[in-house]
């Protein structure tokens, strides 16, 4: 059994502990259930759950987020449309996120699969020269196309507003 400031009580009965908290007036945790004897200590449980949400906070707030960016595209794309939808793969890729690529037919562009599979897979080789490796390879799942690739480069913490605030008040000191 340990204390709020870190004394040991030793190896105590569950009587006598419940005695301590009682005196001491904090409450009774199991910290470790699975040691032999189990190990408890005496905090403010409020106090204590306060803490592991702030620790759980602070986590969640260090932890990167990788998003899925989907670019759809036709089989007739212009080339100035198709360098615009890869410059935007461009800077996805350069955020760490991954990418959902789509090839959408219609009408008679149905009978012209095989063609716009090709096509497909050369803008798939373009975007794997940027810096992408293929997750899901493409297929075709009713009139569309579709294909996940991810970023090779490990994705940046990106930062809100505020904290570039602030680092920019750093800097002009």
């Amino acid at each position: 059994m340990l204390g709020d400031d870190g004394h040991q009580y030793g190896v105590v009965s569950m009587s006598e502990a419940r005695r301590i908290s009682d005196e001491v007036g904090l409450d009774l945790v199991e910290v470790s259930p699975t040691a032999q004897p189990p190990v408890v200590k005496l905090i403010d449980f409020g106090k204590y759950k306060y803490e592991l949400q702030k620790k759980a906070q602070e986590a969640k707030k260090k932890q990167i987020v990788i998003q899925l960016k989907e670019i759809q595209l036709r089989p007739n794309i212009e080339a100035n449309d198709l360098q615009t939808k890869l410059n935007h793969c461009q800077k996805f890729l350069d955020d760490g996120d991954k990418i959902k690529i789509s090839m959408q037919f219609r009408g008679r562009e149905m009978s012209y699969r095989d063609a716009g599979m090709e096509k497909f897979k050369a803008i798939i080789a373009q975007i794997e020269a940027m810096g992408a490796v293929i997750e899901s390879d493409p297929k075709m799942m009713g009139n569309r196309i579709i294909a996940i690739l991810a970023s090779v480069k490990k994705p940046v913490k990106k930062t809100s507003k505020s904290e570039e605030s602030v680092k920019g008040e750093d800097k002009k000191d």
